[in-house]
Parts: structure tokens; sequence; C-alpha cells
């Protein structure tokens, strides 16, 4: 029986979108296909991929990618012309574009990307459907997550004493 052949880093996360985190409240998440060419697989296997500034657009029944920076390696891209920021499409179902789509239009929602990632041999991208945080929002989720920190700190050292 053959081994599996082992990557040097185990995960299979690309990018993350930090950002949207901090900006939105993230309700339901998705799973799209990207349509790539040749020379941005080859680029994200090495992990020169940024989700920072990139969004969704849902234009005339389709989800487009757009914002994400796929740096091109200067041996995979000779004969071809690269652009990092072009507009990647989005493979999602029917009815996930139409739910996409109503809750855009309806709801104030917008569609954002939060996270590249290989699936087997694929590449995801996972989008959610955010709704914009105030600034007093931000403030508290900061506040909530160092009150969660200290109290994880406080019982860890706790343990440690006993």
């Amino acid at each position: 029986m053959a081994k599996k052949k082992s990557n040097s880093n185990n995960s299979s996360t690309i990018a993350l979108n930090k950002r949207a985190r901090h900006d939105y409240h993230l309700t339901d998440k998705f799973e799209a296909g990207v349509a790539l060419t040749g020379w941005e697989v080859k680029s994200l296997r090495v992990g020169k991929g940024q989700l920072t500034d990139s969004y969704v657009l849902l234009k005339d029944g389709e989800a487009w990618l757009l914002g994400a920076h796929i740096e091109p390696l200067k041996s995979a891209s000779t004969h071809v012309i690269a652009d990092p920021i072009r507009t990647r499409k989005l493979l999602l179902n029917r009815r996930e574009l139409a739910k996409l789509f109503a809750a855009t239009t309806q709801k104030g929602y917008t569609c954002v990307a939060t996270a590249l990632y290989w699936k087997k041999h694929l590449v995801k991208c996972e989008i959610a459907l955010a709704k914009g945080k105030k600034e007093f929002d931000k403030r508290a989720t900061e506040k909530e997550r160092d009150w969660n920190r200290e109290k994880r700190r406080v019982m860890s050292h706790s343990l440690k004493s006993q």
C-alpha cells in the first residue's frame, strides 16, 4: 500500500480574511469553487494568495470574486501575462445563488470572501453573508475577546497552582 504524500504545512488553509470578521457580522456561510488558471493554482500551492480587500459581486445570475490578490510566480508564468487581481468566477449552486441574491437585494446584506482553502485537490472559497458593524460593536467585540483571554489565563494559572 502506498503512503500518502504529506505537505510541509499540514493546514489546508491558503488565505484568511481576518478583516471581514472585524468589520462585519457574519451570518450564513457558503462554500464556492473558484475558476482559476494554471499559474494561479501553482501560486496558491506555494501560498501566494491574499483575501484582504476582496469581496463578492453578484451580477447577472453569477458570483464573482473581486480584489483577491494571487501573486504570480516568476518561474511558472513566463509566457502568460498574469493579472494578479483579475476577477475570478465563483462556482455555486443555483439555490445558493438565489439565497445570496435575495439576501443582498432585500435584507441589506453584503457578500464577503472569508477564506481560501484546499479541499482535496480543488481550491474552495468560503463566502459569507455579512452586515456591517458600527464602531461601538467593534469595540464591544474587542472587549469581549480580551475578557475571554483573561478568563482563560486565570483558569490555566489556577489549575497549574493546584
